[in-house]
């Protein structure tokens, strides 16, 4: 009976697997009602693409919840990463069913791009323009990557408590981001749950914020879905610039600075009522002074090569772009490729250095920049004297050395794919330059447009077809945080 039982759990769960897609899948009909009401204020003929996306979307949940019944509902790691996996290729394919299907309509692989790029809040457009797209489409733009921004499996395991027993810490674990995964509660929903609560009241504190300024409701609106995934779409071509002024750049300049801050943080700090947790972690802190050197770094570069700028003007545009970039949003402002080449290369480290983990940003994260400068001083020491124990500590705490091992593996793959990728949109004409800052952007889900390598100011529409998969790949692998979509290459993942 135990051999059965041994052999039968040695299987992939697969009818347990779909019924979960199943319920993802009705979660994101549900918001497609978002973008479909929107098209009926406006009175805008895209109300047929999002009703038949709403439709076809809920019925293949539907049917997936209701017709699969699995005999048992254990979920191990492999269905955890599997499902992972799955649930996003799943929620890309479903929801650029509105591009195909609008009255600007893309073709098959820009709508995946552009969905794929919204839903891991890369934020790399292939549209020459957003000015001619209706208001649904431009929300569900937006709402992509603020689903994408928290977790689209997060979001599930909050709202399904049988998600407790079922698998939630394998997909927990899978999809959210970090060195290590620290929970707020016992339960893993109840930690889903307060991590969406400080998601929405963030969210809709930004909207209120800058409905004050010079924004309308509607962009207000699209904007925070926008900025606090750290996604960078926007509602115009020039983006912020569009609205002119310091009062929107100030704003979405303090919200991307929280984007970027480790949500559990943000809980205890707000929730729990104890702020004095912020500047106890020394990820935060090291953070924070990531973001000062940069500014400090940008302001003197940017002012000795423009100095017409007036002090306002320094100031505001130096901040803003060294968090958007930090943070992983990407938005861009205007005259940027004046700046030299100095405040790009701070602009490059800022990329691959990313904001703290646990929050809604790519890249390695700070926590394991930390994690692997300890490393390297430990190992330096050990040169001289090697038979000293000297652990990495990361706030307070020891780590184990196989989560130093991983860092350090996480952060090899992450450039060996990064120049994999590179090579690939090389051999399929694309310079060389602009193929490595292409890959690296994607990866990294910051999505500056190419035009930083020559392409001007247009966007990844230059990018061949078959280069624009490699770059979904890279975003996905970069969302995932790598081992999630390269263990499914192993054959070892499939193995009994």
């Amino acid at each position: 009976m135990s051999i059965s039982r041994t052999k039968r759990n040695s299987l992939l769960n697969l009818p347990m697997l779909l019924r979960i897609v199943g319920f993802l899948l009705l979660v994101e009909s549900a918001f497609m009602l978002i973008p479909l009401i929107t098209t009926i204020v406006y009175e805008e003929h895209d109300f047929w693409a999002f009703l038949i996306t709403f439709a076809v979307t809920l019925v293949a949940g539907l049917l997936l919840t209701m017709v699969v019944r699995p005999s048992r509902s254990d979920m191990g790691k492999r269905e955890g990463i599997l499902l992972t996996a799955f649930t996003w290729l799943s929620f890309t394919i479903f929801g650029m069913i509105p591009y195909l299907l609008s009255s600007t309509p893309q073709s098959f692989n820009n709508a995946f791009f552009e969905t794929i790029s919204g839903f891991t809040t890369t934020g790399a457009t292939v549209l020459p323009t957003v000015e001619n797209l209706s208001h649904g489409i431009l929300i569900w733009r937006s709402l992509t990557q603020w689903i994408g921004g928290m977790g689209i499996i997060l979001f599930t395991i909050a709202l399904l408590p049988m998600l407790n027993y079922s698998g939630g810490i394998q997909m927990f674990n899978a999809e959210v981001t970090g060195i290590t995964h620290e929970r707020l509660r016992p339960r893993i929903s109840q930690t889903a749950k307060g991590l969406w609560l400080v998601y929405i009241t963030l969210t809709a504190l930004m909207c209120v914020v800058l409905c004050v300024g010079p924004m309308g409701l509607f962009d207000s609106i699209c904007h925070s879905f926008s900025c606090m995934a750290t996604g960078g779409f926007s509602t115009r071509d020039a983006g912020i610039e569009a609205w002119g002024g310091y009062y929107n750049k100030t704003v979405i300049t303090v919200f991307l600075f929280l984007s970027g801050t480790n949500f559990t943080l943000i809980y205890r700090s707000t929730v729990m009522r104890d702020p004095r947790v912020l500047f106890k972690n020394e990820t935060f802190r090291t953070y924070i002074g990531i973001v000062v050197v940069a500014f400090i770094l940008s302001f003197i570069s940017i002012g000795l090569l423009n100095p017409h700028y007036s002090i306002a003007k320094l100031t505001f545009n130096s901040l803003f772009h060294t968090v958007s970039t930090a943070s992983g949003t990407g938005h861009l402002i205007e005259g940027y490729d004046q700046w030299g080449a100095f405040a790009m290369s701070v602009t490059f480290v800022l990329m691959f250095i990313g904001a703290c983990a646990g929050s809604t940003t790519g890249a390695v994260k700070v926590d394991r920049i930390i994690c692997l400068a300890k490393n390297c001083r430990n190992e330096i020491k050990r040169a001289v004297k090697p038979n000293h124990v000297l652990p990495v500590r990361l706030n307070g705490k020891v780590l184990p050395t196989s989560t130093t091992n991983k860092v350090v593996s996480f952060t090899f793959l992450f450039i060996i794919v990064t120049i994999a990728g590179g090579l690939t949109l090389t051999a399929m004409g694309v310079p060389l330059i602009d193929s490595a800052f292409s890959a690296f952007s994607c990866i990294t889900n910051v999505g500056f447009g190419a035009g930083i390598t020559g392409y001007g100011a247009g966007g990844y529409e230059i990018i061949p077809d078959a280069g624009k998969w490699v770059l979904a790949l890279l975003m996905l692998i970069g969302r995932l945080e790598i081992f999630t979509i390269l263990a499914l290459f192993s054959p070892t993942f499939w193995k009994r």
